[in-house]
């Protein structure tokens, strides 16, 4: 399989980046996407050329940290799907392809297609997390959660940070990101002491750092792990109510 590839090449924050134009030859349809890139920079380190940057990490699309813009799209054609996840054989002999980096102001370029999300880890300390004591892990049965819940807890906690949603944002929002964190920990008991004190910490700290969301939807579609703007709803929800709430009563 042979390819056409326009990658984004940009040597830090501060430089000026451009579209560099690369032949993939030998590429098997086999091949994650990654690996096509792989078998292109052992190519390019041949040539004592640059390798191009990505993030990757456990390539079996579960720890969020791949992630770029191919032909416009996060992650690629297929839905749910990360772009370690998706393969050669979705493409043809003799495509095209443009890669570029997520494209916000919150994420700034570090390198090529590499860009610095630690905006999302700002979030997360804003209040992703209990701060209460909950002990030893107790009996299972010993708390009782509703399945319905349960169910809805662990499907916003399925999302991995990967940032597809912002870049896929006309606003660049990373409200998909927020109210999957935030959703997780308030449809458990655990997460109650906190629950609405969390929702303003984080929902300032998101404004602080990316767009507002206009329940334009493309979030949802470009998320890998199909994470659903429902839990959107349910963030506004709490934050209506942390409103009304005096500031003693959201500890």
């Amino acid at each position: 399989m042979n390819l056409t590839l326009h990658v984004w090449r940009q040597n830090g924050p501060a430089d000026e980046g451009r579209f560099v134009t690369y032949r993939v030859e030998g590429a098997s349809a086999h091949m994650s996407f990654l690996e096509m890139l792989d078998h292109l920079n052992e190519q390019l380190i041949k040539k004592g050329e640059d390798p191009i940057a990505f993030d990757s990490d456990c390539r079996e699309g579960i720890c969020g940290m791949c992630g770029f813009m191919i032909n416009g799209e996060p992650h690629g054609p297929l839905p749910a799907t990360t772009v370690c996840q998706l393969h050669m054989r979705h493409y043809q002999d003799g495509d095209e392809l443009w890669l570029e980096p997520w494209r916000a102001a919150g994420f700034p370029v570090i390198k090529d297609l590499v860009v610095d999300r630690s905006a999302f880890d700002r979030i997360i300390a804003a209040g992703g997390y209990i701060s209460v004591r909950t002990g030893s892990a107790p009996e299972a049965n010993s708390t009782r959660v509703p399945k319905i819940n349960a169910d809805a807890a662990m499907d916003a906690a399925e999302c991995i940070a990967c940032g597809a949603c912002v870049a896929a944002c006309p606003n660049a929002s990373a409200m998909l990101f927020t109210a999957a964190k935030v959703a997780h920990l308030a449809l458990l008991p655990q997460g109650q002491p906190e629950r609405y004190l969390r929702v303003v910490e984080m929902v300032n700290q998101q404004d602080a750092d990316f767009g507002h969301c206009t329940n334009h939807g493309a979030c949802q579609n470009a998320c890998p792990k199909a994470i659903s703007t429902d839990y959107i709803a349910m963030l506004n929800g709490d934050l209506r109510r942390a409103k009304f709430r005096r500031p003693t009563d959201l500890d």
